[in-house]
């Protein structure tokens, strides 16, 4: 037997009589259940947490007023670069979360957590919920005629179709030929792709409302990075399950290496759809923040950072909007809070 077939994974049966539900014999993937939701008996904790921040973070892209304000924003106050860097960023954001929504079930089919396998349901709602968000936004910022362009922009830009490619092609590896190695390079993806590829675009966006433009699309895109920070947080904890109860599939070394990957990718592509005509980003920050967020999501895996001078977020002004602590008056932290309409809910999985 090859050591491809030796590796291959099973996916979850939908029933499985046979099966053995007990906290003790649960594992995250490779287990053996009974296809039960049995959520009165929970092995990861982190899971449950999860899901009551989630459930609370609710929210729908039709309730955020203003995005007639930032058409005439879009029209008049922004600068030809701030325009096609608005529709390029925007067109990888739409493929990031279009390929999440699709693929999230493919990983979940093998995670043998029922409480894991909730969240990732959730994950992908909430995928689902940003892909219609940015047709809110389309739909009420720019011209018809923008839009397939802004949509297909991978089509003419070489850079971005490039970026499309190696993220797809990694969860297409994983969809057809499923071993232990293409589904934790899947994982890992997964984890990059919510921890490292959508941020130079939300600091895009930020920087924006920092200078006073686009303030509605700021809104939307806090509410979206709100939901990618327990995205992170989910699949953080599925790669350190992984670690601990399967060492042989956990790889340290293909984590660095997809992560130097995936630095390098969003710093050429920052680059080229910033330029160095952005006020507030240039290419010296782009190279820092990207970075140094490298190496605070690697902190989470418990890895040691690889860009030992990258030792501070060279945006300040994010640290401010972005900060629970400041001003209550601040743009994000208002809206954020003041959107959340089921935080009575928050308790509602309570063992």
């Amino acid at each position: 037997m090859s050591d491809i077939q030796a590796s291959i994974i099973q996916k979850n049966p939908i029933f499985n009589p046979q099966g053995n539900d007990n906290i003790d014999k649960r594992t995250i993937i490779k287990g053996n259940t009974t296809g039960l939701f049995n959520l009165n008996s929970v092995k990861y904790p982190w899971a449950k947490s999860l899901y009551q921040v989630m459930v609370g973070n609710f929210w729908l892209p039709e309730k955020v007023s203003g995005l007639k304000d930032d058409q005439r924003d879009f029209m008049n106050v922004l600068t030809a670069d701030e325009q096609r860097a608005y529709k390029g960023i925007l067109s990888f954001l739409i493929f990031l979360d279009s390929i999440q929504t699709v693929n999230l079930p493919n990983f979940s089919d093998y995670i043998t957590s029922p409480e894991v396998n909730l969240i990732l349901s959730i994950q992908a709602y909430q995928e689902a919920i940003h892909s219609q968000s940015y047709a809110t936004i389309l739909e009420s910022v720019v011209s018809p005629e923008d839009r397939d362009e802004i949509y297909y922009f991978w089509r003419t830009d070489s850079i971005l179709l490039e970026r499309n490619k190696y993220i797809g092609q990694i969860y297409q590896n994983f969809v057809d030929t499923p071993n232990d190695a293409n589904f934790f390079r899947g994982v890992v993806a997964n984890f990059l792709l919510e921890s490292l590829y959508f941020y130079n675009g939300f600091a895009f966006f930020d920087t924006l409302v920092d200078h006073m433009k686009m303030p509605a699309t700021g809104r939307m895109i806090a509410y979206i990075r709100r939901d990618e920070l327990t995205h992170v947080t989910i699949f953080a904890n599925i790669i350190k399950e992984i670690k601990r109860e399967f060492p042989d599939v956990f790889n340290e070394n293909v984590i660095i290496e997809m992560t130097k990957v995936a630095v390098d990718q969003e710093i050429v592509w920052s680059k080229h759809i910033l330029g160095n005509k952005i006020p507030g980003i240039n290419a010296e920050t782009t190279e820092g923040y990207t970075r140094w967020l490298a190496n605070q999501r690697l902190s989470m895996l418990g890895m040691a950072p690889i860009f030992p001078d990258a030792i501070s977020n060279p945006y300040k002004h994010l640290d401010r909007l972005q900060d629970p602590n400041a001003d209550k008056g601040n743009f994000f932290e208002t809206t954020v809070i003041n959107y959340t309409q089921s935080s009575n809910m928050a308790g509602s999985w309570d063992f």
